[in-house]
């Protein structure tokens, strides 16, 4: 199975979940991200990797236009129910792939997106897609979960997302994120991080596999236990997991000439 293939496999089943996750829907991450893309915000805005469509419909209320692309159609399925509830009647939707995006050079005035980093094999490739699509001086905003800058937390804390989540790649430690995004040709203007508190259950429940999750608890439970925090905070509280997701936003612009 090719990594897009299992992309698709993993949010076709999770995009229920996915939706409708309190963690995921959280007001105040979707109030930085309009607070981010700022003057731009009344342009033509495309989100890469929409998912449910929660930054997508948050977006639609003020801008002219907000074109959502997603590689699972499920997940799009999601997105279009989501703007429809909301009479939303200015979002395209479009399948696509992050790392070739079926758009023109200069065509958006910004581009968003959110959790999807660490879901792609090549982050700079899909960066240097989303340049070429946004007109000079257009807006970027990246949202992702990072991991610790120490290399074997970082390992260890992507192992227990990937046995988690299949699709998942591999977190960047902030700088990482910061070092590609600047690569790519962008110039950044504002960089903030905050921690986000989740529970093991809620967390592995999102993912819709009981039989992964099972041995997986068990799995974390024993690094809380004997004190590995695994670059997420991990800790046991009686028989509760609790564990932290750390979010990195940037805001940029694309550098011209």
């Amino acid at each position: 199975m090719d990594h897009i293939q299992r992309v698709k496999q993993e949010f076709t089943r999770q995009a229920g979940a996915f939706a409708s996750s309190a963690a995921i829907t959280d007001a105040q991450l979707t109030r930085r991200f309009g607070e981010a893309v700022g003057a731009y915000g009344d342009g033509i805005i495309l989100d890469v990797a929409c998912g449910p469509g929660i930054v997508t419909a948050a977006l639609a209320e003020r801008a002219r236009e907000v074109v959502a692309l997603d590689v699972t159609p499920e997940m799009l399925s999601q997105a279009r129910q989501r703007c429809a509830k909301a009479g939303l009647r200015n979002v395209t939707f479009r399948e696509g792939s992050a790392t070739d995006l079926p758009f023109a050079e200069n065509s958006f005035d910004a581009v968003v997106t959110r959790l999807s980093i660490h879901h792609f094999e090549e982050p700079r490739r899909v960066l240097d897609e989303m340049f070429r699509v946004l007109r000079p001086e257009g807006a970027l905003v990246v949202a992702d979960v990072v991991s610790s800058e120490s290399i074997e937390e970082s390992a260890l804390q992507n192992a227990i997302e990937t046995l988690r989540d299949p699709s998942h790649v591999r977190m960047l430690a902030p700088s990482e994120l910061i070092s590609v995004i600047e690569d790519a040709g962008f110039r950044i203007d504002t960089r903030s991080t905050w921690d986000k508190p989740r529970e093991l259950d809620e967390w592995m429940g999102i993912i819709n596999d009981p039989e992964r999750v099972a041995p997986l608890r068990t799995v974390v439970r024993a690094l809380a236990m004997a004190g590995a925090t695994a670059g997420m905070g991990l800790s046991a509280a009686g028989e509760e997991v609790v564990l932290f997701h750390r979010w990195l936003l940037v805001a940029a612009r694309k550098r011209h000439g």
